[in-house]
């Protein structure tokens, strides 16, 4: 019997990594998230889904379950940055950030939680929240701590395995975004996925730094 995984943030470097490691290792795959046109042709099943809005969470959810059937791996692997200061940061931006990191690791994990077997393991891409409390990233920290103190309560109420995947710096588009450099010694997205997947396969549950 081949095994399912819902990947969410699939069109990301680390949510795309482990589709192709998944594919490879002949797993279905139900990618979703704003997908790159590689993405949609990857041979996973391709959705598109704005993690932060319900309907479309909803309708997602709804599209995989038809393809797929019980899911076994589980990942939220979709995000978000911005560096702004408190006092400089709009609303709207806020809520970007908050609306990828937490409020659509909820949405996704409450709609999809019917399709997940008894022995499903979910991962949530984090970040060692504590060195991301730096001038400017109040919205990301806020989310990231908030997404592992849902985590925890996820495992305890489902009673399934749950872990929060916290990496050190990996080089992807994100660090465009903020006014740092991405530090000599890092990872690749590769790496980050790689490390999932032999979690997955050693039963963790909780935190893993990486």
């Amino acid at each position: 019997m081949s095994q399912n995984a819902m990947i969410w943030g699939a069109g990301g470097a680390i949510g795309s990594a482990l589709v192709t490691m998944l594919l490879e290792a002949g797993w279905q795959i139900a990618a979703l998230g704003r997908l790159s046109s590689e993405a949609e042709q990857s041979g996973a099943v391709a959705i598109d889904a704005e993690v932060g809005d319900d309907f479309s969470v909803r309708t997602a959810v709804n599209a995989a379950a038809q393809e797929l059937g019980e899911v076994n791996l589980w990942v939220y692997a979709a995000g978000d940055i911005a560096a702004r200061p408190v006092g400089e940061m709009e609303l709207a931006d806020w809520r970007r950030i908050l609306d990828a990191n937490l409020t659509g690791a909820y949405l996704t994990t409450h709609h999809s939680l019917p399709l997940l077997a008894k022995d499903a393991h979910l991962f949530y891409l984090g970040a060692v929240s504590e060195r991301m409390r730096l001038p400017g990233l109040g919205a990301y920290a806020a989310a990231k701590a908030g997404l592992e103190a849902l985590a925890e309560v996820v495992r305890k109420e489902t009673r399934r395995r749950v872990s929060v995947v916290r990496p050190s710096a990996v080089d992807t588009p994100f660090w465009d975004k903020v006014p740092f450099k991405l530090p000599p010694h890092h990872l690749a997205a590769q790496d980050v996925a790689v490390r999932i997947l032999q979690a997955y396969a050693d039963g963790h549950q909780g935190l893993l730094d990486i």
